[in-house]
């Protein structure tokens, strides 16, 4: 790139932003974790299955605290039907058929836990492994950037009807109820075919329905994949996935705001696993251009490595970057963290470096910290155009090498962990209320 026209570009973004003083990463006068988060899934005991649930859910169904369910199969709530769960309802997904849930689209959910008593999906085996189940799925109306407005899931799920895996339209503002309170653990069963399933699939999903405070654990498969749709994610956790934490797809429109991916160099799967994947359409034969492309605005993320020996780890290939950016991809992100990878953000090398695409492109007020390099191209090694334009004072980015022991309140603790900065021994706060 001309150094006139980054120079150019500088000028432009120092005098139309105006930088926010605020903490970086998760935010909080308190820990948001406690006490609804399980950092030690395997520890705990949900007692014998008491109901099924299999097939077709076809009228409004309540799931009661006192009953522990058991998902056997693929199923399936469809017919504009309300399933509803009660706070602190345990639902094991079957080892041996590899259960799985779908919320068809037209049908909802409504599953609201309270921070001291959870929702809670898991293995059905006594000594859990990540893939023991399949996962849940939520289809909506909402639009995709598919030529086609109506697409299907791709994931073999044993449905009589088509309709019961059909997701996408024209209602960005479609409602599937309400996630709360919530967490998935052990999900991502493998398939010959069609890959892992992911542990919360949101597929053409829109932005009335409710989505915060949910949590996936030990995933063999993504832990959050948006597909399409238009949402907003607040307290969301993603722990120790074995694939991504969060990918994003077909014009996927997400908010996603003071949320955690906390990875491991020690659990990976086949392919490359990163906290953030965001593609525009990896169909590209499927997709328009002139359709919603894939934005996502990130705000307060945490983002982090967490090893015990990072230097080694990096040197024998355990590490990799947390962030790819795809072609076509509109990413902002402010106040967040970045702290343990190699390097921190990877452009797809079919981006061209110019102010079209530096202007969808974004990097506020962040901190990068531990990472071996910070924002390249794909394949390419030389990355001093990026260096200096995200490097500047205009972009109030930092970059440091510290401990996470001198960087996290406790990011080490497996009972009660806390991924909020330490600035100057003080835990990093939010302006308002939490």
């Amino acid at each position: 790139m001309k150094k006139i026209n980054l120079t150019t570009l500088l000028v432009i973004f120092a005098l139309s932003t105006i930088t926010a003083q605020q903490e970086k990463g998760v935010t909080g006068y308190e820990n948001w974790l406690n006490p609804w988060t399980e950092f030690k899934p395997n520890k705990t005991e949900y007692g014998k299955p008491t109901q099924i649930l299999s097939g077709t859910i076809t009228k409004d169904t309540k799931l009661n605290k006192r009953d522990t369910y058991l998902l056997v199969g693929d199923v399936f709530v469809t017919d504009s039907t309300t399933l509803k769960i009660e706070p602190g309802t345990v639902i094991l997904g079957d080892f041996k058929s590899k259960g799985s849930l779908t919320i068809s689209n037209g049908s909802t959910i409504i599953a609201e836990g309270e921070s001291t008593d959870p929702i809670i999906f898991t293995s059905s085996q006594s000594v859990k492994q990540p893939g023991d189940w399949g996962g849940l799925f939520i289809l909506g109306d909402a639009p995709t950037n598919n030529i086609k407005n109506a697409s299907t899931l791709n994931y073999g799920l044993d449905s009589s009807d088509v309709n019961h895996i059909s997701y996408g339209g024209d209602n960005a503002e479609s409602n599937s109820g309400i996630l709360q309170y919530v967490r998935i653990e052990y999900a991502g069963k493998r398939t010959k075919e069609y890959g892992y399933f992911n542990g919360l699939t949101l597929a053409g999903v829109g932005s009335e329905t409710i989505l915060d405070n949910v949590m996936v654990s030990f995933c063999e498969g993504n832990s959050f994949s948006i597909l399409g749709g238009a949402v907003s994610l607040d307290k969301f956790v993603s722990y120790k996935s074995s694939a991504n934490d969060y990918k994003l797809n077909y014009g996927a429109q997400c908010v996603l705001t003071n949320s955690l991916a906390i990875k491991s160099p020690y659990v990976s799967g086949q392919g490359t696993s990163r906290c953030i994947y965001a593609l525009n359409n990896d169909e590209p034969q499927k997709t328009v251009l002139d359709k919603n492309r894939t934005l996502v605005q990130a705000n307060n993320l945490t983002l982090i490595n967490l090893s015990n020996d990072l230097d080694y780890d990096i040197q024998i290939g355990l590490v990799n970057e947390a962030i790819f950016i795809g072609e076509n991809v509109t990413f902002k992100i402010h106040e967040s963290v970045i702290s343990g990878f190699k390097p921190a953000v990877i452009f797809d090398n079919n981006i061209t470096i110019n102010s079209e695409s530096l202007d969808r492109i974004e990097f506020t007020s962040t901190y990068f910290n531990n990472c071996i390099g910070n924002i390249f191209i794909e394949g390419n090694s030389n990355n001093e155009d990026l260096e200096n334009w995200y490097g500047s004072r205009a972009f109030n980015n930092v970059y440091s090498k510290g401990p996470d022991s001198e960087t996290f309140i406790d990011a080490t603790s497996t009972k009660r962990p806390d991924f909020r900065l330490i600035i100057n021994k003080i835990a990093a706060s939010s302006t308002n209320d939490d």
